[in-house]
């Protein structure tokens, strides 16, 4: 019997690569406005819940030219400002994370500031809406207001059943619409965790040679659970 690996799917964050779909189109739309230098937009924030793809977004809309940084990780004020010292743009991630820290709240308002008086691009997101975000300098919530806003919400079902049509579309294969269900049935409903099942099924296919069925959805759960467990 072949055994089944779960190899980890690499990410690919540009705006390419990313899934549109109901609950995402306004913070597309607006991402690719910041990203625009020509655009007179510059300052962008995004919030919904992990998995949403805010992060996708954030790092797009960084490239290869602008430093990203998350809030998740351990950052300590010299850290914040020695990043984005020469930067042409602040992109900063997970602002609910934000430790009680003065001088980190401090200095994160500092760089705003900065940017914001000089025109360069601010992307900034998390879990919740700016007046809700705990630890953070009232100035810096309230100046977030100030430019687009845009929620995401993938929770739905026809939201995550766009996502996984137009993975598989990228893959030019056809999925079934009950293999589909299946998977909304089966999967969290995390927008990362959605597209890694799909790539698990679509690598299994791939191997044995065998198109993509409900039956082989079955018996790749199965595996993957079985996997798990040893």
């Amino acid at each position: 019997m072949q055994q089944f690996f779960d190899f980890p799917v690499t990410p690919c964050f540009d705006f390419d690569s990313f899934v549109p779909c109901e609950g995402n189109a306004a913070a597309l739309r607006f991402s690719l406005r910041i990203a625009d230098l020509a655009d007179s937009e510059s300052l962008l924030y995004l919030y919904g819940p992990p998995g949403s793809g805010k992060t996708h977004l954030l790092r797009s809309i960084a490239g290869s030219s602008v430093p990203y940084l998350s809030l998740a990780d351990p950052v300590t004020p010299e850290l914040l400002v020695s990043t984005f010292a020469t930067a042409g743009g602040l992109v900063v991630d997970d602002l609910h994370r934000m430790p009680d820290d003065p001088d980190l709240r401090r200095a994160l308002w500092q760089l705003f500031n900065e940017f914001h008086t000089s025109g360069r691009t601010i992307a900034m997101a998390g879990a919740t809406p700016p007046r809700e975000l705990l630890n953070m300098d009232e100035h810096l919530t309230s100046r977030l207001l100030w430019g687009l806003v845009a929620q995401l919400d993938t929770s739905d079902d026809n939201s995550r059943r766009m996502i996984i049509k137009k993975v598989a579309d990228d893959h030019q294969i056809r999925i079934p619409d009950d293999v589909v269900d299946y998977i909304l049935a089966t999967t969290s409903r995390e927008v990362g965790e959605l597209i890694a099942g799909f790539h698990r099924l679509y690598r299994f296919s791939m191997a044995e040679k065998r198109r993509i069925t409900l039956p082989l959805a079955r018996e790749v759960l199965e595996m993957t659970f079985k996997s798990r467990e040893t």
